[in-house]
């Protein structure tokens, strides 16, 4: 691992800490009268603002925190900074808004949840920048926190704006990073901010660098990678990036939709992306020459009319052709018993995102059979890198804890980026200058 400023390094008594957290965490959303509450759940808050990114109608809703893992993944950074006598403010971003205050992306269903966790009360300033914030932060005391809204309502941001990353320096001392999920974005508010600030690397964060650190500086042969997930444009430089290095690249998910119809297959309305077939068989071409990692391809598939409990389901082979009102939303049996095998020979197993539409019991079940099997791998010596929202939450929701894999990382595009061996911009400048 590289020589990083380090959070528990940093002096803090007295000090106003900023703390980019990588949050970004799934909201249950309802309208009209207030839900009943749920134990396991955030509470419900309600939250007022645009209707979409691309629709400034103003609405009024609920929302509460549906999955607490990126927010737990940060609380040992929170409780060092407030334990050292500092006040802390917190930044993050949810979804994509695009610049708008879209009401269902507020960060104000956060509150709650950090309150119970610290045991503490959060303030919430209603913007990350302004004068208001500004007063909000410097009138913080020791062990006060403030918890400000959505940076992507801003759009400086995701711009990398320099005077945008000015005002959020405004609002602290020093700078503790500790949002994997982001490292790999040129984003202000863990890039720009960091010219302004002393800048450290948060307990989470290391905790992440660290563990991946230790799967992929000396993995064990073979390599295995599964990569699943919706969009292709994210996943192709580390598919890519891969080839040279693994043995074996597992497909599933709406990229595999994309990998079959690039093929010729009939995938009937099963989501996939046609723009994009032709990098598809560049890459299903580079993987047939002489030591390059084999692409794998569903051979057959679960397939129903529609994503729901009842829906009726089938096992279609690919080669048949998926029916025209029918879609895939998970892999299937004979594909299930192909990867496993794979999976059972890898030294290395590196999995980012569930092959199936997980939140559905009935689609769930190839997830499964690669998680119990690398499981079962991890246990007789092969080393298990698993990362992504998805990921997590799939392995929460049933069952797997994170102590059955070598490493399970918060980050799912940073985790692939920082794996496939490519620099993260938030990372370096966190690193000791010589």
């Amino acid at each position: 691992m590289r020589n990083y400023n380090l959070l528990r390094e940093a002096d803090l008594q007295g000090k106003t800490v900023f703390m980019r957290a990588g949050f970004d965490v799934p909201y249950d959303l309802a309208e009209g009268e207030k839900p009943e509450e749920d134990q396991e759940k955030g509470p419900w808050v309600k939250v007022t603002g645009d209707k979409a990114p691309d629709d400034d109608t103003q609405v009024e809703m609920w929302a509460r925190v549906n999955n607490m893992s990126r927010i737990k993944a940060v609380i040992d950074s929170m409780r060092h900074i407030l334990r050292e006598g500092a006040a802390l403010v917190i930044a993050a971003h949810q979804s994509r808004p695009k610049g708008k205050r879209v009401a269902e992306m507020s960060q104000k269903p956060l509150v709650p949840v950090i309150e119970a966790l610290l045991d503490t009360k959060v303030q919430f300033a209603d913007s990350c920048v302004g004068d208001e914030t500004i007063k909000m932060a410097g009138e913080l005391k020791p062990g006060e926190v403030l918890l400000l809204e959505n940076l992507r309502y801003e759009k400086g941001e995701k711009k990398n704006d320099p005077e945008f990353a000015a005002k959020l320096a405004e609002l602290a001392d020093i700078y503790v990073n500790d949002a994997f999920p982001n490292c790999h974005r040129e984003h202000a508010s863990v890039v720009g901010i960091t010219e302004h600030l002393p800048s450290y690397m948060g307990i989470g964060l290391q905790r992440e660098v660290e563990g991946i650190s230790a799967v992929i500086e000396d993995p064990k042969q073979p390599i295995t990678l599964i990569v699943s997930g919706a969009k292709m444009e994210t996943k192709v430089p580390v598919i890519e990036s891969f080839l040279p290095e693994a043995d074996d690249v597992i497909l599933g998910g709406c990229i595999a939709n994309t990998f079959i119809g690039a093929a010729g297959g009939k995938i009937g309305k099963s989501k996939h992306e046609p723009d994009q077939f032709e990098k598809a068989r560049d890459i299903m071409h580079a993987s047939c020459v002489d030591g390059s990692a084999k692409v794998h391809i569903p051979v057959d598939a679960t397939v129903a009319q529609q994503p729901s409990e009842e829906a009726k389901t089938s096992n279609v082979k690919i080669d048949k052709g998926v029916p025209t009102r029918k879609a895939i939303f998970d892999i299937g049996t004979e594909t299930v018993q192909s990867y496993l095998e794979i999976i059972r020979k890898s030294g290395t197993i590196i999995w980012n995102g569930p092959v199936g539409m997980t939140e559905i019991n009935q689609f769930a079940s190839g997830s499964k059979a690669i998680a119990d099997c690398t499981v079962e791998a991890t246990k007789n010596g092969a080393k298990s890198l698993i990362g992504g929202g998805d990921t997590v939450e799939f392995l929460e929701r049933f069952g797997y804890s994170a102590d059955l894999f070598t490493h399970v990382s918060m980050g799912g595009g940073a985790m692939l980026e920082f794996t496939s061996g490519n620099e993260l911009p938030a990372l370096q400048v966190l690193e000791k200058k010589e």
